[in-house]
């Protein structure tokens, strides 16, 4: 029996609102469920409380769950829970949000907001995850009834311009949302929601780790002795509940960590660390974070479909959140649930706040610190760490400013001091030179092309150690960090070079001042041969070996970096660099004599295209015109055969 029967009118634009948040709100009809069983695990949750608060209610809390219920026949799917449940005036305060939303400054609003964008966050404010039902229903009945009441309601509506609310003699305590389910429609994304399979799919997806078990009759067929199928039903729990980031790390062992590690990540490796993570007080989250053992095939690609997991009370809200970790630490798997968050009604679009700045903080010092401690205390676990992900790690350098020194101290590079073994900043500043202010680095493609590069002949000669950068982020992040401890990154490729001691320039000077007179003329006559191409020409103090290099000014682009920005579609105009001599090497003294003996000579202006085309390809540079350069190299090798 029944009584206190009402129908209700929606406003006039309260079905203008359940139509945005049907077809523009929401781009998963799937996430219906997921909003249903997050209500109805939010009431078990608040039943739990009250009978710890109120010990006179009388109430069973024995066997809380939530219960999906299927009728094919009738096309209905049932999701009912024993929690807390609701009141008349509740259910009308509640579940009449939207009802009540057809305000003049909702109206105002509205009319405001122009784009599409602002209209979801003005519904974010309004509606509620229940109305998400109508995206596949066209027809839902709410009963209900308060732990500790004796009265239950029922709520129905189609969706359209009214609702009855009635007041129930006898209801069963908790809360039972019944969906009179839509036609299936491939083309609409409307799937069949009595479907057995799709049901356990989307639990698995969205709500496996919710506290409560999540309950449905399944059937299961099997063979009978005598060959024939035996059909029975058996009531499965859907979800695992193993929320593993809610435990310590003392209660779970390495395999379940492992296979939950393959879950999230869709990996088939181990993790190489796990990083368990949780904050208290006035907003409270846990994360549970994976390194890969080997980067993922797709780390530079633009497309990547996972990263961190958010959940907010366990329920899962997106896959790949990327406002909590920076893009350098993109390669960072796991789980983030968050007690509390700033979402819009779709829980789709994560409303930009502190929190989510907080959270972002704390996990990305979190991560490196644990990168740091590895260094220290498993120097081979750090060794895999660093080659697979440390070329993407060090886009923080050019970033990440905050972190930076951290990011400079976990840094391992190549360098001339060990032909098999990395360097830190700190190793390299531990070795360097008496005398030594600065940390010198060259950039290219190779290891063994940088060793060959003329540029190191000085540095060689005097043992100083020089880091080898040979990914192409290092072209980047060393024109953006100054320094490392107070000591300044000095491209052994630009700038003047003068290693020696105080003791030893003084003895060199006057023979430099020598050198620059003999050498004036030809210095003079072969920048006006090559000023298409270079800036300056001078004596070098670098060479020991080759005849000549090609040199930049000390804060100038390198051409790597050019090309880079060309390659990337922004225009770059060519940068006139500096060519440098050996005034020790025949080559450079021969083609001194001949020029005072035949300054008009032609072939001269030749040798001096093909000093300046050497010098490029020692670097690893590109001449301009290849045919031409080689047609001149040829004809010179012609006349000595």
């Amino acid at each position: 029996m029944s009584t206190h029967v009402e129908q209700r009118e929606f406003q006039a634009e309260t079905r203008q609102l359940l139509d945005l948040m049907i077809h523009s709100i929401y781009s998963n009809k799937d996430t219906f469920l997921r909003e249903l069983i997050s209500n109805s695990s939010d009431a078990l949750d608040k039943l739990r409380l009250e009978s710890f608060r109120d010990k006179d209610l009388q109430v069973d809390t024995s066997d809380l769950h939530i219960e999906l219920e299927v009728d094919k026949d009738a096309r209905t799917l049932t999701v009912r829970d024993n929690g807390i449940g609701m009141t008349r005036d509740e259910v009308v305060d509640l579940i009449g949000t939207l009802a009540r939303s057809g305000t003049g400054e909702l109206r105002q609003k509205l009319r405001e907001a122009k784009d599409a964008a602002a209209s979801q966050e003005l519904i974010g404010q309004f509606g509620i995850g229940f109305y998400a039902s109508f995206m596949v229903a066209d027809k839902v009945t709410l009963v209900t009834r308060k732990a500790g009441e004796d009265t239950g309601t029922r709520w129905e509506s189609s969706g359209e311009s009214t609702y009855t609310i009635e007041t129930l003699d006898d209801a069963p305590q908790g809360t039972s949302v019944v969906l009179h389910l839509k036609p299936e429609d491939a083309d609409d994304n409307l799937f069949d929601y009595t479907s057995q399979w799709k049901l356990e799919e989307i639990v698995k997806k969205y709500s496996d780790f919710i506290a409560w078990p999540i309950r449905m009759e399944v059937t299961r067929t099997t063979k009978g002795e005598d060959g024939t199928d035996e059909v029975s039903v058996e009531t499965k729990t859907l979800n695992s509940q193993k929320a593993l980031w809610a435990r310590s790390k003392d209660e779970v062992s390495d395999e379940e960590y492992t296979e939950f590690y393959k879950h999230v990540a869709h990996a088939w490796d181990e993790p190489l660390e796990v990083i368990p993570l949780r904050a208290e007080g006035t907003f409270e989250y846990q994360a549970l974070l994976f390194v890969p053992t080997h980067a993922p095939f797709d780390l530079f690609a633009r497309e990547r479909t996972t990263g961190i997991q958010l959940y907010v009370k366990r329920v899962f809200i997106m896959d790949d959140c990327e406002d909590l970790v920076p893009e350098y630490l993109r390669f960072v798997k796991g789980v983030v649930d968050a007690q509390d968050l700033s979402l819009n009604v779709s829980r789709e679009i994560l409303q930009q706040d502190r929190q989510i700045r907080a959270i972002r903080r704390r996990l990305t010092k979190k991560v490196l610190s644990t990168v740091k401690d590895m260094a220290k205390q498993d120097v081979d676990k750090y060794r895999i760490f660093w080659k697979e992900f440390g070329r993407v790690l060090k886009e923080g350098l050019i970033s990440d400013t905050d972190n930076r020194e951290t990011l400079l101290e976990i840094a391992s590079f190549d360098s001339t001091a060990s032909e098999d073994q990395q360097t830190t900043l700190a190793g390299y500043v531990e070795r360097m030179k008496d005398g030594q202010e600065e940390i010198y680095y060259i950039t290219g493609e190779s290891r063994q092309l940088l060793e060959s590069s003329p540029h190191m002949e000085a540095f060689e000669a005097k043992g100083i150690e020089v880091l080898l950068l040979t990914d192409p982020v290092d072209e980047m992040w060393v024109t953006s960090v100054p320094e490392y401890d107070g000591k300044p990154f000095r491209s052994v490729a630009k700038g003047e070079v003068d290693l020696g001691t105080d003791d030893e320039k003084k003895a060199a000077e006057a023979e430099r001042e020598e050198q620059e007179k003999e050498f004036g003329e030809l210095l003079t006559w072969l920048k006006e041969s090559l000023d298409e191409h270079v800036k300056e020409v001078r004596l070098s103090s670098r060479l020991t070996t080759s005849p000549a290099c090609i040199v930049g000014d000390t804060f100038s682009m390198s051409p790597a970096l050019e090309r880079m920005y060309r390659a990337s579609g922004q225009p770059m105009p060519r940068t006139k660099r500096i060519l440098e001599l050996n005034p020790a090497h025949p080559l450079v003294t021969g083609l001194r004599t001949a020029h005072g003996e035949r300054n008009d000579d032609p072939a001269l202006a030749e040798t001096a295209e093909l000093l300046y085309g050497m010098a490029l390809i020692a670097e690893g540079g590109e001449v301009e015109d290849p045919a031409r350069f080689t047609r001149l190299l040829a004809d010179r090798l012609a006349r000595t055969v």
